[in-house]
């Protein structure tokens, strides 16, 4: 043991993953702090279905479908069966340019953010002409 005047330092009782020092011999682990610390380490492990997803942050399609829907559920969902509607058929019925230009233009919520839902109803438009400024002048 340590003189006096030096705090004497312990190993305390715990599992042997978790190493607790007491102070003078008077440890303060007991069974219920071994079950806190053990919840607290199984909460900061992150649990995934499948380990491969990623991150909102680093997902720029769901980070701009939850900002433009202010992470509402109902519409986030709404916005992502949109756009994978709207990516099919373009993919399947492969439309003009100037189309897709012009729809990314009118679902556009500014900056980069795409309204999906306004996306597919204008891709899908049969009525929709080309703009006068996009259409190529005969001489």
């Amino acid at each position: 043991m340590a003189s006096k005047g030096a705090a004497a330092f312990l190993l305390c009782s715990a599992p042997s993953w978790i190493q607790i020092a007491a102070l003078d011999g008077r440890c303060i682990v007991g069974a219920a702090m071994e079950r806190i610390l053990l919840a607290a380490a199984l909460a900061a492990i992150p649990f995934w279905g499948s380990g491969a997803t990623a991150s909102v942050l680093h997902d720029p399609v769901a980070l701009n479908i939850g900002v433009n829907c202010q992470w509402q559920t109902r519409c986030m969902s709404q916005q992502r069966g949109a756009m994978k509607r709207a990516l099919n058929f373009v993919a399947r019925s492969r439309p003009p340019q100037w189309r897709v230009q012009l729809c990314n233009r009118n679902a556009r919520r500014g900056g980069n953010r795409v309204d999906w839902i306004g996306f597919e109803n204008c891709i899908r438009n049969a009525a929709l002409k080309q703009p006068a400024s996009l259409r190529k002048h005969k001489r």
